[in-house]
């Protein structure tokens, strides 16, 4: 029998006598023991905090991004390993793509988000600089730093790799150490996937712990920069967002929790079409991929009233192909549930569901007799305005309720029925149709995924929730949000708000803020290599008088000819404009030409220009001159390093004529 350890304190623990058995999906038999009542929780919350915290901490974003990227690699040389034990969960080969590879292609995700979005710094700097004073010596800042805490993550059954890996993701981006405590049931994989990243040696001591079994008296140790992320029953989301120490100290708490998500067949979408085919598709898909366990699986199913006939039709024909049974085999296309107690919970689900809606469509005869196997439910409610139990019992399993809508609004109030989803799919061509149902179902959802002809090569689904977007919901799905990208990084960030000198803005965000003490370079900043170039080093160019003759061969060369550069009385009736002035761009490429050192060098290439103003008009007879900032310096591989430039342009009276950022790629 397999013993399935918990690892605290930089030390494997074994369960004890007092551990509970785990069986095997496939065949209700034990498979192994899980617990051990004599952890010592909150000195694991300690360790994690004093070790683990500030040896992340100490390496910035970028090196902490490097770390997640090579955790994934890591994990991805062992997957078979994971997909062979998953097997025991009931899983098929097809969910293991969900579970495991989603898991690790998540992580991949956050590491390249880490690399590309978040400085090479200890800092992150919020949002634009706020000019507090008449003269810009006072400034505001926001900024985000990492929490003094432990991320405590507490995982669901049904995604043991990937239900750890997207909570484990930002929060070690973020610098902030883990304790993972898994669902008993398919802790072993977890298991696994903790022994595979901790062997890699790539985390620093106390980064991540393993709780397997009961969390004991952690909660009593949680502190204010602790972050609990919770994913489960809103029956036990409640019971730990209530814990005292949690009211007490304000201890952040997230959680994703139940989730009565809807499927709506557009109006438009009638029998024939191809989005009519696709809505079908996607029902069996929800219904069966991981036996229906899924927090984004469709519970229930909104097609307009003149096509519940066909919508029943159409799926039962798909669930008579559904070949369930044992996950190894390859034409296996359902496997089991979890449990023998999940398989408990979902029939008495389905009973309660039946008291109120038809069942439609149930098979039990070719479910195998042993195991956690289920059959699909399909149920019809021909009340859904006047039925509840549809609207507030999930069934976790494969088990989903067609219902019919009037119109539109109807509809998206039957989907607020639910009190809060994690996704609502609405499967439609109409773009008006898709404006007016978003505006009104939006407010309960996290997620909403449209789908027609035309996405449906390449969309990813309605129960694939991506790390680059908001997983979570308000009402019954918790009111948290994960991943969405950095946001989800930011749960374990305290955001503050800084003010004082240009200066120290610089100093604290290590991004130059105007105002800021600018340094004179030994030689042009063209010439000298990344590592060569500090922060501010300010290059200020002679001054280039703008002429008229300019103006208009510049227009003339690029077929830019637009009046306010070359009709004098039309650019003076312009609100705008003195007269004619001269072209923005063609600013630029003076403006370059003034700064540019032509000779070959560590420049290797100009990537683009972010944030471009133009502030005031030139004319001809100006004198336009610049000024070159290194703003911000970030590594990107071994060979080179980006380089963003603030650049200013004022004229011969020192006004603002233009402002922008250069980036360029300056060999290391």
């Amino acid at each position: 029998m397999k013993e399935i350890a918990s690892y605290a304190m930089g030390q494997w623990v074994a369960p004890d006598a007092a551990a509970r058995s785990v069986d095997c999906a496939i065949t209700g038999a034990p498979f192994a023991r899980i617990g051990n009542g004599t952890l010592d929780t909150k000195a694991m919350l300690i360790h994690a905090r004093e070790v683990g915290g500030p040896a992340l901490r100490a390496m910035n974003f970028h090196e902490r991004a490097k770390m997640v990227k090579a955790l994934a690699m890591a994990l991805g040389e062992h997957k078979q390993a994971l997909y062979d034990l998953s097997f025991h969960t009931g899983a098929t080969q097809k969910d293991h793509l969900i579970d495991i590879d989603g898991g690790i292609g998540t992580m991949f995700v956050f590491a390249s988000k880490g690399r590309r979005e978040l400085p090479e710094a200890h800092v992150y700097v919020d949002g634009d600089l706020e000019q507090l004073s008449r003269h810009g010596s006072f400034m505001g800042q926001h900024i985000c730093t990492p929490l003094r805490g432990v991320g405590v993550h507490i995982n669901a059954f049904n995604f043991p790799v990937w239900g750890m890996l997207e909570k484990l993701a930002p929060t070690l981006l973020a610098g902030v150490p883990a304790i993972v405590k898994p669902a008993s049931s398919t802790a072993y994989v977890t298991e696994l996937a903790v022994k595979i990243m901790l062997e890699s040696g790539l985390l620093p001591e106390g980064a991540l712990q393993l709780i397997s079994g009961g969390v004991g008296d952690l909660f009593d140790g949680l502190g204010p920069q602790d972050v609990v992320s919770f994913t489960g029953s809103a029956q036990t989301a409640l019971m730990l967002r209530s814990h005292p120490t949690i009211a007490q100290n304000s201890t952040r708490f997230i959680a994703e929790q139940d989730s009565l998500n809807a499927s709506v067949l557009g109006p438009d979408a009638a029998e024939g079409t191809e989005e009519f085919s696709l809505f079908i598709k996607e029902i069996l898909r929800e219904m069966t991929a991981k036996a229906g366990q899924k927090c984004t699986a469709i519970r229930r199913i909104m097609v307009p009233q003149t096509q519940v006939e066909a919508v029943i039709k159409a799926i039962s024909a798909k669930l008579d192909a559904l070949t369930i049974g044992d996950p190894r085999e390859e034409s296996t296309r359902m496997g089991a549930l979890v449990s023998m107690s999940q398989k408990h919970d979902v029939l008495a689900m389905a009973d309660t569901l039946a008291t109120e809606s038809k069942i439609v469509w149930r098979d039990e005869a070719r479910v195998p007799t042993e195991g956690a196997f289920v059959s699909p439910v399909l149920l019809h409610c021909e009340n859904p305005d006047t039925a509840t139990e549809v609207h507030a019992t999930e069934a976790f399993g494969p088990v989903s309720t067609v219902m019919g809508y009037r119109d539109l609004a109807h509809a998206a109030a039957l989907v607020a029925k639910g009190e809060g989803s994690l996704v609502t799919s609405l499967i439609t061509a109409d773009p008006a149709i898709a404006t007016a149902f978003v505006a009104e179902a939006a407010p309960w959802n996290g997620r909403i995924y449209i789908n027609n002809r035309h996405s449906m090569k390449e969309s990813t689904g309605h129960g694939s929730p991506l790390p680059h977007m908001v997983h979570g919901g308000p009402g019954r799905a918790g009111g948290g949000e994960e991943m969405g990208g950095i946001r989800g990084v930011m749960h374990y960030m305290q955001r503050t708000a800084i003010q004082g000198s240009p200066d120290m803005l610089t100093a604290i965000g290590q991004k130059w803020v105007p105002g800021a003490a600018e340094v004179t370079g030994p030689a042009h900043p063209f010439t000298r290599r990344f590592g060569e170039l500090a922060l501010g080093e300010t290059l200020h160019t002679a001054s280039r008088t703008i002429t008229l003759e300019d103006i208009e061969t510049f227009a003339h060369f690029t077929g830019d000819t637009f009046y306010a550069h070359m009709d004098e009385a039309a650019a003076a009736r312009n609100p705008f404009f003195p007269g004619r002035v001269a072209h923005g761009y063609l600013l630029l490429s003076f403006a370059a030409g003034l700064f540019v050192e032509p000779n070959e060098g560590p420049v290797l290439a100009n990537t683009g220009l972010d944030s471009l103003r133009f502030m005031k008009p030139v004319v001809a007879g100006d004198a336009i001159k610049v000024a070159l900032t290194v703003k911000r310096k970030t590594t990107r591989n071994e060979e080179y390093g980006e380089v963003r430039w603030h650049v200013s342009l004022t004229n011969q009276d020192d006004e603002l004529c233009a402002t922008y950022e250069l980036l360029t790629m300056n060999a290391l």
